[in-house]
């Protein structure tokens, strides 16, 4: 009988070793962010983006 009761004992400390797990060191990259400056545009509205093709028709 204490042949089984030293196996139990065995059984459940070898169920509590079950759940953990071992990481090594990791990396995590990000994409790259593209940042696009705004068109300055002289006169009353400094500083605006103004989209491809209205500043040649005097809309910026």
């Amino acid at each position: 009988m204490r042949i089984s009761s030293a196996l139990v004992v065995a059984v459940v400390m070898a169920a509590g070793l079950t759940g953990c797990t071992i990481r090594g060191p990791s990396v995590k990259v990000e994409p790259p962010k593209v940042i696009i400056p705004g068109v300055i545009v002289e006169g009353e509205k400094q500083g605006k983006h103004c989209p491809p093709g209205q500043a040649k028709k005097g809309k910026c």
